[in-house]
This record gives C-alpha cells, sequence and structure tokens, in this order.
C-alpha cells in the first residue's frame, strides 16, 4: 500500500516503515508524532484518485530529526577578463520523518 502526499509545496510516494526527508518543517520536534491530510492518490489494491484530494485519508509519520542539513552546494560566478570571481555555498535545510501509517 502506498500514497501519493503533498508536504509542503511537494509531493512525496510513501509507504509504511519507510524514511522520507522533506523541507524543514517549523516547530517540529524529534519524536512528536504529525499528520498530512492532503493526500492526492491512494493505492490499496485499487487506485484512488483524488480531486483534489482524497476523502478521509491521512499519513501519520513521526520525526526522527527535525532538522537535517543536506550537501553543500556551491554557486561559482565569474566575469571572464575582468578578474571578477565570487564564490558562495549552502547547505539545504530537511526534516526526517517516518511512516507510520497510511489511513486510507
Amino acid at each position: 500500500m502506498y500514497a501519493i502526499v503533498e508536504i509542503n509545496g511537494q509531493q512525496f510516494k510513501v509507504e509504511e516503515g519507510k524514511k522520507l526527508f522533506v523541507n524543514h518543517i517549523q516547530g517540529a520536534e524529534s519524536g512528536q508524532a504529525v499528520e498530512f491530510d492532503k493526500v492526492l492518490l491512494v493505492d490499496n489494491g485499487t487506485i484512488t484518485v483524488g480531486a483534489p484530494t482524497v476523502e478521509g485519508a491521512k499519513v501519520v509519520c513521526e520525526v526522527l530529526s527535525p532538522l537535517v542539513k543536506g550537501d553543500k552546494v556551491l554557486i561559482f560566478h565569474k566575469k571572464r577578463r575582468k578578474g571578477y570571481r565570487k564564490l558562495n555555498g549552502y547547505r539545504h535545510q530537511y526534516t526526517e520523518l517516518s511512516i507510520k501509517q497510511v489511513i486510507a
């Protein structure tokens, strides 16, 4: 059984027992249970597609780590023959979730 759920503006395929890295959720604490009710599709033998969401369906998750930093991304700017070089970098912030239950 799996479902397609919208979390913070992005769509994810979720299954029970899987781990998921989503964009940082403000105010999340480790061990906290989080529910998402924007379920767009559910497959439990038969596929149910929502219009726009499936009625009564939700996904229950547990926060494993509220703040995980991704790999460093480097942005390099250069203008040729001008001596202009600039290097910036950042690390995107994620929240690690464990899918406990898909309710359809």
